[in-house]
């Protein structure tokens, strides 16, 4: 089970990589444009959650971060044993949590500098980083074990 552990190993480490390299190479606010209009690199800070909910509440996210995690641990090895993508899914969910706690409590602040445009919508998605995608991956996986499972108890009381 300790294998999986390394999942969430490298997703901190690629978070916290990219990031560095956003915070070495580039001033805050600056774009690199990857595909224009649509993707680039934009140098962003964020102090509060997800669309910038909480500013500047840093206790908050620690507390809920050390429940968060211990919560994922315990699910991790009482409910992951022998289920190989839902315990992927965990793992990748603690990466994402720590690779932004790791931010909060070093910087201050998280780094994000993945920017998306939906031209179809025209809506500019906000800025996120490779913690924050690892846990909507996550969360989607998450979702999808759940619903699989309950797929499978309805086969079973049939």
């Amino acid at each position: 089970m300790y294998i999986y552990y390394g999942i969430a190993l490298l997703v901190i480490l690629l978070d916290q990589w990219t990031k560095w390299l956003i915070v070495q190479n580039m001033q805050l606010g600056e774009r690199i444009s990857v595909w224009d209009p649509w993707f680039g690199i934009l140098s962003h800070r964020n102090r509060g959650a997800a669309w910038g909910m909480l500013q500047g509440q840093m206790w908050i996210f620690y507390i809920v971060t050390i429940l968060v995690v211990i919560g994922i641990i315990y699910y991790f090895h009482k409910q992951a044993k022998g289920k190989h993508f839902f315990a992927v899914s965990l793992m990748i969910l603690l990466g994402g949590t720590i690779g932004n706690f790791i931010d909060r409590l070093f910087r201050g602040e998280v780094v994000d500098f993945v920017d998306v445009l939906i031209p179809i919508i025209n809506y500019d998605f906000p800025i996120f980083n490779i913690a924050d995608a690892a846990l909507t991956i996550s969360i989607i996986m998450i979702i999808i074990v759940l619903f699989n499972e309950e797929r499978a108890e309805k086969k079973k009381v049939k």
